[in-house]
């Protein structure tokens, strides 16, 4: 356990809290610490306060980190389409049906099982950033487990806090190719839509105007079918499940969305016909900017396929 003091001068008085303490504590995501402070691990004036408290001149601020707790998550020898890997990170294809990291009623199986074997036989056991916590090493953004295609994990605390900033600020380039239910009337267009918790059942989201936070999406039209539309999606945001609640809100669920769409499917597909294509970034260490792709997946293009073949 450490304890960091801070006494406030006049030059960061007005500054949030959280803010002030991610530029000050090196090694640590602002999200980290306002887990920190929503646990009383932080105390202004030795009184608990919130994240967004704006700090005031004089104020003596204690912060304790705890010690990390040792990762509890089995490693499991699974293969992994690795597309790139270095020092600060590693590039992966995940496939359809895959869980990104450990969670209630997954705790095998996952991306971050498999990863953990994979560093360990490269002598490299301990190189997954903790930032995210003990089940979600190296997690700096996810994908739905029935969503296919590219995802980057951070191995160093200096790569996932760049990465996330990078996220933040809407530098990432992320595109995806979805196959909706449908004819949609324009060739592009922007959803720019609220999305929440579904106050009707809080283990999905949906369009909220209230309580929800600003997602967008920006899509294309790549093919058009009889009954269904290919389009290409890029998230200017990255909320979860953004997509797919975005088409749904249009009138043009994805396919094979049996959540956020119809509950009955022409296709056998095994979870949405979603697929992480392309994902683009800054290096967290050189700062060149880096692009991968994934091929369309043979589940993805057996759909295509016969679609086309309605064509003629």
């Amino acid at each position: 356990m450490e304890t960091r003091l801070f006494a406030i001068e006049g030059e960061d008085q007005d500054k949030r809290l959280d803010s002030f303490l991610s530029e000050r504590i090196e090694g640590y995501s602002r999200t980290y610490m306002q887990k920190l402070i929503e646990d009383g691990s932080v105390k202004v004036c030795d009184k608990t306060v919130k994240s967004n408290y704006k700090l005031r001149k004089g104020d003596a601020v204690t912060v304790i980190i705890p010690d990390p707790v040792p990762l509890e998550v089995e490693a499991q020898d699974i293969k992994l389409d690795i597309v790139y890997e270095d020092d600060a990170l590693v590039v992966i294809n995940k496939p359809q049906g895959m869980v990104v990291h450990p969670a209630h009623g997954n705790y095998s199986g996952t991306i971050v099982n498999a990863l953990l074997h994979h560093c360990d036989s490269l002598s490299d056991y301990n190189s997954l950033t903790g930032i995210n916590g003990v089940m979600r090493p190296g997690i700096v953004h996810r994908i739905d487990k029935d969503t296919s295609g590219i995802i980057v994990i951070a191995k160093s605390n200096e790569a996932h806090l760049s990465l996330s900033e990078q996220l933040k600020e809407h530098t990432i380039t992320r595109k995806y190719l979805a196959l909706l239910e449908g004819c949609l009337k324009n060739d592009s267009g922007t959803v720019d839509a609220m999305i929440g918790r579904n106050p009707k059942d809080r283990k999905q989201m949906a369009v909220v105007a209230q309580s929800g936070k600003r997602a967008v999406t920006h899509y294309r039209v790549i093919e058009r079918f009889e009954r269904h539309t290919l389009i290409e999606a890029s998230l200017e945001t990255g909320r979860t499940h953004q997509i797919r609640v975005h088409m749904a809100y249009i009138g043009h669920p994805v396919v094979g969305d049996t959540v956020y769409g119809f509950k009955k499917q022409r296709f056998d597909t095994k979870g949405q016909l979603l697929h992480a294509r392309l994902l683009g970034f800054a290096h967290p260490l050189t700062g060149e900017y880096m692009e991968f792709e994934a091929p369309v997946p043979e589940y993805f293009q057996r759909i295509l396929h016969i679609l086309n073949s309605k064509k003629g």
